[in-house]
């Protein structure tokens, strides 16, 4: 786990209409310069359009995870968490975290598999989808370490929506041996 502060990141993209969301962003690289990925992907974040602030946690080394479990052979990830204060609608806002990672090089040739960069939308208020293409919160976040110890070190107090405490579902994990 490396030592960086939480970045906040403010571009001052206000806007007028759609209420001001919290989103939850997660953010995993395991190929390339994977820090300095994560670094230009949280700043190229706070560039959308009506968004007007990214927090970004510190940045997590951690084991790749494939279908079949925590594989140490395989390149190690970068992990971190960005919250996110938007107007844009969550669908919005997930074809553009698409377009980030296009943007970086992502290729989507295995599920699980190595990759530049990944955003993964976690939570986006409260707002609750069970749609193909917006499934929100994102139906495995709560049983992922590298996405939830990033979370608690930007906000100690987080929930996740259906889910509760973030800390508490850290602590679940650990005590299973998921840590």
């Amino acid at each position: 786990m490396s030592r960086n502060l939480a970045i906040p990141l403010d571009h001052g993209n206000r806007s007028p209409g759609r209420p001001e969301a919290r989103a939850v962003v997660a953010l995993g690289a395991n190929l390339g310069e994977r820090h300095a990925t994560i670094r230009a992907a949280a700043e190229r974040i706070a560039r959308l359009p009506l968004v007007s602030d990214v927090r970004l946690s510190r940045l997590f080394d951690t084991v790749a995870l494939r279908v079949d479990g925590p594989d140490p052979d395989a390149p190690g990830y970068v992990n971190a968490v960005a919250l996110v204060t938007t107007r844009l609608a969550p669908e919005i806002l997930l074809g553009m975290l698409h377009a980030i990672e296009d943007e970086n090089g992502r290729e989507r040739r295995e599920r699980w598999g190595d990759r530049t960069l990944d955003l993964d939308l976690i939570a986006y208020g409260d707002v609750a989808s069970d749609e193909p293409r917006l499934q929100l919160p994102h139906p495995r976040a709560a049983e992922r370490l590298f996405v939830l110890d990033p979370w608690l070190d930007l906000d100690p107090d987080a929930e996740l929506p259906g889910h509760g405490r973030v800390a508490d579902l850290a602590t679940r994990l650990r005590d299973r041996g998921d840590g």
